[in-house]
């Protein structure tokens, strides 16, 4: 739910941010091809065209607008899908697979600041550790406490204090 004050996200957020993102680059989006958005080669964020393996329970119709953004860790994933409130999921195609899933129609379920925080994350996890790092200290932001970015000494408690800091963004942004 989307916090007073905030305004809901869009679907051209989620394009605005990505290619906002220091070396994003957009491969596809047309002639029916789905857009990517990349980070040195590796994809942090794209648009699925129909599959076989997201459809709804009930008519069995394919999902025609999915979304993908890529996580630091299962945790992370594990965190946005389990969530009641949280209008990501996954399917079994994506079991072992660092990403969530949603829907275009629910994109404006989340604040421009919480999906900013997905794509920015999407990013963190598929950017150079260099890349990362820079963007990070650029901010401000404590480049230990994300797991692409420092060694990996310690990962266990920096991914667990990282869970509880996004519970507790998403808790008082409800």
């Amino acid at each position: 739910m989307v916090a007073p004050g905030s305004r809901p996200a869009s679907v051209a957020d989620v394009h605005e941010l990505a290619m906002a993102m220091p070396h994003a680059t957009r491969t596809g989006a047309s002639q029916g091809t789905p857009a990517v958005y990349q980070v040195g080669g590796k994809s942090f964020v794209f648009f699925r065209n129909p599959r076989p393996d997201a459809f709804d329970p009930q008519t069995r119709e394919r999902y025609d607008d999915v979304i993908v953004f890529w996580v630091a860790d299962e945790a992370d994933k594990r965190s946005l899908v389990e969530d009641p409130d949280s209008p990501f999921f996954t399917t079994p195609h994506f079991n072992g697979h660092l990403s969530v899933l949603l829907r275009e129609k629910h994109v404006p379920e989340l604040s421009h600041a919480e999906l900013a925080e997905v794509v920015q994350d999407a990013w963190l996890s598929r950017a150079s550790r260099r890349r990362a790092a820079q963007w990070l200290e650029a901010r401000e932001l404590d480049t230990r406490g994300h797991a692409s970015v420092g060694d990996d000494t310690d990962l266990t408690e920096r991914n667990s204090r990282g869970r509880v800091e996004s519970g507790r963004r998403r808790s008082t942004q409800q």
